[in-house]
């Protein structure tokens, strides 16, 4: 269920648009910071907020 909504909000069209708009994760050699994240999952969420 979840799926499909997710695809619904961002469908593969539109993430291969915004995709090469995000920033890489880089991990900081001393270690720390944030974890890496599902990058497509955020941005659904960011667009669900917004709709």
């Amino acid at each position: 269920m979840a799926g499909d909504l997710s695809e619904r909000l961002v469908p593969d069209g539109l993430w291969a648009l915004v995709e090469s708009l995000l920033p890489k994760f880089t991990p900081r050699r001393q270690g720390g910071g944030t974890a890496p994240v599902d990058e497509r999952a955020v941005f659904t969420a960011v667009v669900y907020v917004l709709t």
